[in-house]
């Protein structure tokens, strides 16, 4: 894989995009960086779900897209794995970054995708650090935004991986649609 691409990841809440990236970083001798981290480290803030409540979404959403774009462009992260929020290619300014960098060969871009009832039973044995942001339930969340998210991640994806199963088999995968895209 080509120093200068970075891999992108992308996907809703619980599909895999930072367990699974992190992996694939040491698989692939890179750095893993999430942006969510990022955005946060940037803001003061000391966690995302306190980011949301003092600043609002707008504001998250701003200080998301600048961050990626810094990510995108900085020297220091060629090559890396990064994995975004999953509300992250949603909003214009971001998802025109994204757009940008695919058309110019520096990133490639995987849709991590799991079954909404296995994303929601992921997230309620480990919530982490998002607000819930639809339904009442994290598993009606995942089809509540897989309905509106998902065909616009697919737009984005230069290759999609399921993250159904077990870690391995998806780190595996995840590998060869990273080591396939960057040609």
């Amino acid at each position: 894989m080509p120093a200068t691409v970075r891999v992108v990841l992308i996907g809703l809440r619980g599909s895999g995009k930072t367990t699974l990236g992190s992996l694939l970083a040491k698989r692939l001798n890179t750095q893993f960086i999430d942006l969510d981290h990022v955005t946060v480290a940037d803001s003061g803030q000391s966690s995302v779900t306190d980011m949301f409540r003092s600043v609002g979404e707008p504001a998250f959403r701003a200080a998301e897209c600048a961050a990626l774009e810094h990510v995108l462009t900085s020297a220091s992260t060629s090559g890396a794995v990064i994995a975004l929020g999953g509300g992250t290619p949603t909003t214009p300014p971001a998802r025109a970054l994204l757009e940008s960098a695919r058309a110019a060969g520096t990133i490639r871009i995987i849709l991590l995708e799991a079954p909404p009832e296995t994303l929601g039973a992921r997230l309620a044995s480990n919530p982490g650090d998002r607000p819930l942001l639809a339904g009442a339930s994290f598993t009606e969340e995942a089809l509540l935004l897989g309905e509106v998210r998902l065909p616009m991640y697919r737009t984005l994806a230069d290759a999609v991986v399921s993250t159904g199963g077990h870690a391995a088999a998806s780190v595996e995968a995840l590998e060869r649609a990273a080591r396939k895209s960057a040609g």
